[in-house]
């Protein structure tokens, strides 16, 4: 198999969950239809970048405009989590603490509403449909054919491509300390999550170390995950404390306080769970290494020609 069939299969596969999620993504009423597409988009983006020298550069070409759309879906995808966040808060308080969370709730509905209108015109710009119709056309063809781009084996790319984001994962998360910034944090979950996204484009290759090395990788972004949404929210809430909008009375900014407050707890815990989910991946890099070295093509040296 060579590797811009496994690339090409990978992009028809998530061209296909976008348009199955883009409508729901579209209607809003169910917040987890986003989160799909974009995680759908993510994927897209992920295997350009990975396998873009195996691929027709005519595809390669539109990651500025996934990469815009994706940016866009980022921002409303951030307000639906923090309407999700606030609801399961104002669950635990009182009757009259949540009429005073209310003047918020308001105001993030506002600000989603917004951001869902600039996801909804990206979408419908004729710069996104004529590049998203690019890729439906190139996706339709053959594998190979129209291809400029070198053709090679799987094995042949695959081993390096692995080493090489385990050795990035690797760098940022030994470098990490309980001190550590959240941007060092949030640096350590990019690395995790491309080298999860390389893994899974070429897990039929793999088999079952791949799978498992997968998990626990899912379970490490997840732990990185709400660390970084719990540290977005508190500086939203801060930055409206610092500037509130007209209609948040004092009830509401005190309530904004216990939240933040209850975001950084958030993060703290999931900070201290991130080295127990670090030694896990560690664990199973060394059942996927094996793997890699079996695959890896074993090149048989030139007999000696003399002195």
């Amino acid at each position: 198999m060579r590797i811009d069939e496994v690339a090409l299969a990978n992009l028809r596969r998530y061209l296909s969950v976008w348009d199955l999620h883009e409508p729901g993504a579209r209607l809003g009423d169910d917040p987890e239809e986003l989160h799909d597409l974009r995680v759908a988009g993510r994927r897209l983006d992920a295997i350009l970048r990975q396998f873009g020298t195996y691929l027709p550069a005519s595809l390669v070409r539109i990651r500025p405009t996934l990469k815009k759309v994706l940016r866009t879906l980022g921002n409303a995808r951030d307000l639906d989590v923090a309407l999700l966040e606030l609801a399961a808060f104002g669950r635990e308080l009182s009757e009259a603490d949540q009429a005073n969370l209310e003047p918020l709730n308001q105001h993030l509905r506002s600000e989603r509403a917004r951001a869902r209108s600039r996801m909804l015109s990206l979408l419908d710009s004729t710069a996104v449909q004529k590049d998203l119709d690019k890729l439906r056309a190139g996706l339709a063809q053959p594998s190979g054919v129209a291809n400029e781009a070198p053709q090679v084996p799987a094995l042949e790319v695959v081993p390096h491509l692995i080493r090489e984001r385990y050795k990035k994962v690797r760098k940022r998360a030994n470098g990490l300390t309980p001190e550590s910034s959240m941007e060092s944090y949030h640096a350590t979950r990019g690395s995790v999550k491309k080298l999860r996204y390389a893994l899974e484009s070429v897990a039929v290759i793999l088999g079952k170390p791949a799978d498992e090395m997968v998990r626990s990788l899912r379970r490490w972004q997840e732990r990185l995950g709400v660390q970084q949404d719990a540290d977005v929210a508190g500086q939203r809430l801060h930055a409206l404390a610092a500037a509130p909008p007209k209609g948040l009375p004092p009830g509401t900014l005190f309530l904004m306080g216990r939240l933040a407050a209850h975001y950084a707890d958030r993060a703290s815990g999931a900070r201290k769970r991130h080295p127990r989910a670090y030694r896990k991946v560690r664990g199973r890099w060394k059942t996927l290494k094996s793997k890699l070295e079996e695959m890896t093509p074993r090149v048989t040296p030139l007999p000696s020609s003399g002195p």
